[in-house]
């Protein structure tokens, strides 16, 4: 452990820690735009910068290691300065463009124009007018517009690193870095899941979902529901029993979007279903929206209350076990369900209806 100061407060972090953890440990935010933590420390942007005691110039707090002693300033004059320099740095150099999400505000706003807005920077002004780079959007889920692109390396982190895919890559144009994005028109041969972690992890909108032009899109916004910005909702994906939790984008009253959260299953991580198939069923006009029991008079199915259809469910199981015996009836579970969900389903089955014919679809 070293005994170090943030701000002038004693703060007492561990070995091999960096200045950017041992001070969110305590509570001192330290503004960051490359770094994310398990996905990219590059430390290329200079977003991070604090001063250090004895150093001639401020350096990175995302790759900079504690030592004992050390004497930490997150927040001055000097540090504002920098920081705005080299988010001005990043602007200019990649034309109109990434200039133009300068200092955004709103639901829809990146990580980046917010960063401007905290840090006072504007549009440059001597910022070239043209964008070279083609838009590359042949998969049907995700998009890359390499003129946001700063390369931050935080995608191919999500992609490698985290999601193990190993489909996002560096590579050079002249002297520029770029991302290798297999989203064209090739995407079906390359080994991309399309699970969007990437476009999650970026913090410009370089890479993004497609499904989020839709939820631009007006709706109609059903009645009683007075949502004046987007809130996200915190659940479980529906899709398979591993359990990710994700949070549910929720702006009037429809789900628009999922993100992944932080969850002991998958940290973060979605697959394809649970980030761009996990909640427009529920908007679905196909949706069943109530139980339907078929009539014995007119051999119709017709709406039905829970209490209704239990009963006809119940009534009916127990006439078979009743008559044929619990061997009769087996118990197959869904995929989709929970490991809390598949337990209470096998109890029932034993216990309720005598039977030890069960099984479940979940394969993989």
């Amino acid at each position: 452990m070293h005994n170090i100061a943030i701000n002038g407060e004693p703060v007492i972090a561990r070995e091999g820690a960096t200045i950017l953890e041992a001070a969110r440990k305590v509570g001192v935010r330290i503004p960051t735009l490359c770094f994310l933590k398990e996905r990219s420390g590059v430390a290329s942007c200079r977003v991070c910068v604090v001063e250090v005691e004895g150093e001639p110039y401020p350096v990175p707090a995302c790759a900079t290691p504690v030592r004992d002693g050390m004497e930490i300033t997150t927040d001055s004059p000097k540090l504002a300065a920098y920081r705005k320099m080299a988010l001005e740095l990043i602007l200019s150099s990649k034309g109109a463009a990434l200039a133009s999400l300068a200092c955004e505000e709103g639901a829809e706003a990146t990580e980046l124009s917010k960063l401007c807005c905290e840090l006072g920077v504007q549009v440059p002004a001597d910022v070239d007018g043209t964008d070279a780079l083609p838009v590359v959007e042949g998969n049907p889920f995700l998009s890359y517009d390499p003129n946001l692109c700063i390369e931050c390396q935080r995608c191919v982190g999500a992609c490698n690193a985290a999601a193990r895919n190993h489909s996002l890559q560096s590579r050079m144009r002249g002297s520029h870095v770029l991302i290798d994005a297999p989203f064209g028109a090739d995407w079906r041969a390359t080994d991309c899941e399309s699970c969007g972690n990437c476009a999650q992890a970026c913090p410009t909108g370089a890479l993004s979902l497609k499904s989020r032009r839709r939820s631009e899109a007006p709706v109609e916004t059903p009645a009683g529901v007075q949502d004046a910005e987007a809130r996200f909702v915190r659940t479980t994906c529906p899709h398979c029993g591993v359990g990710c939790q994700l949070e549910l984008e929720v702006r009037d009253g429809r789900i628009v979007g999922a993100r992944g959260a932080q969850g002991a299953s998958n940290r973060s991580l979605l697959c394809v279903k649970g980030r761009s198939a996990s909640y427009d069923f529920v908007s679905s006009p196909d949706r069943l929206t109530s139980p339907l029991v078929r009539s014995p008079e007119t051999g119709e199915l017709e709406p039905a209350t829970w209490d209704e259809a239990l009963d006809v469910v119940a009534s009916r199981f127990t006439a078979l076990r009743d008559e044929c015996g619990g061997e009769s009836i087996a118990a197959f579970a869904c995929s989709r369900s929970t490991n809390e969900d598949v337990y209470l389903f096998q109890k029932m089955a034993r216990t309720a209806l005598r039977s030890n014919n069960i099984d479940s679809c979940a394969r993989v």
